[in-house]
């Protein structure tokens, strides 16, 4: 299904363990300690682990929750939100559609237009900044 595939061994050695554990484990970052909980520069959020394009900053909002939130993807197609009925809830899971990495959940509570709370792990994410002369 995902086209960016290495074995486990692989994402070992190449990510963090925190990283590691967020991504391939689908753990989750302490709220309000990821370094993009308040980041505001113009730019993209990509997948950490495979460079994936994710979100744009035009999309990013402060929902409160302790992680960065956005209301849109750059692409549907750049995700796959799967149901998550893990502890003891039911949640829809944001993972990364070119390697499968866990990046967050999603929640039908965000603001207008999509009414989407994409609630993502900073360590999941990169972050590209907006050259001047890149419209978006």
């Amino acid at each position: 299904m995902y086209t960016f595939k290495k074995s486990e061994q692989e994402w070992k050695e190449e990510l963090s363990s925190e990283e590691y554990k967020v991504l391939r484990q689908c753990g989750t970052e302490l709220p309000g300690t990821g370094k993009y909980y308040h980041h505001h520069e113009p730019g993209k959020y990509i997948c950490v682990a495979c460079g994936q394009v994710l979100f744009d900053s035009e999309t990013k909002y402060s929902s409160g929750s302790g992680w960065p939130s956005f209301y849109d993807v750059i692409s549907d197609s750049n995700v796959v939100l799967v149901e998550d009925n893990s502890l003891g809830m039911i949640r829809t899971e944001v993972k990364c559609s070119k390697c499968g990495g866990h990046l967050g959940h999603v929640f039908p509570d965000g603001p207008a237009p999509t009414h989407q709370r994409y609630c993502i792990n900073s360590v999941a994410m990169g972050f590209i900044p907006r050259d001047s002369t890149d419209k978006k």
